[in-house]
């Protein structure tokens, strides 16, 4: 088992590896614009998971995995090449989820972006149904409010005895 350490440096090597290899070796008029994304390797050093995106419509994503597809033997040699490990790993492409989770998220945002401006659509012209901040700030003048409701109490209180006296 190697250690984790290990395991990412090499996928960083991979990484690198197989996109200059594409870029420079493969000739394959399927591969469009390939970029590779991330690479993993398992803990036992002999499988590789690449991952890579393809700029274009879905029929030129189809085309780019074949061409990959094709290609995967020059591209496992040449990681054998330029790493130097022992046993090279075999390689697995995978294409990133990553551009499609993006678009989903604008999506949402631009959905939530005309939600809030139909809201502020609506709501201009309007105004509170109380205050405008129902809010008290230090420094109010609550101890005037205060002194006139006990003011108001002990009157209150002085009306409901008979003989004036306040006694019960």
């Amino acid at each position: 088992m190697a250690d984790n350490a290990r395991a990412r440096k090499l996928a960083d090597r991979i990484q690198v590896v197989v996109a200059e290899t594409l870029d420079r070796r493969i000739k394959d008029p399927r591969l469009g614009f390939v970029t590779i994304t991330d690479a993993r390797v398992t803990g036992d050093l002999r499988e590789a998971t690449v991952f890579y995106t393809v700029y274009g419509d879905e029929e030129e994503r189809a085309a780019s995995a074949a061409a990959l597809e094709s290609a995967k033997g020059i591209l496992r040699s040449e990681v054998g090449r330029q790493t130097g490990v022992r046993f090279t790993p075999t390689l697995t492409f995978v294409p990133d989820a990553l551009p499609d989770n993006a678009r989903t998220i604008e999506d949402l945002l631009d959905k939530a972006r005309a939600k809030d401006a139909e809201v502020r659509q609506v709501s201009t012209g309007k105004t509170y149904a109380g205050e405008a901040d129902p809010y008290r700030k230090p420094g109010e003048d609550d101890d005037e409010t205060d002194e006139a409701d006990v003011a108001a109490a002990d009157d209150a209180g002085a009306d409901d005895d008979e003989d004036g006296t306040g006694a019960r």
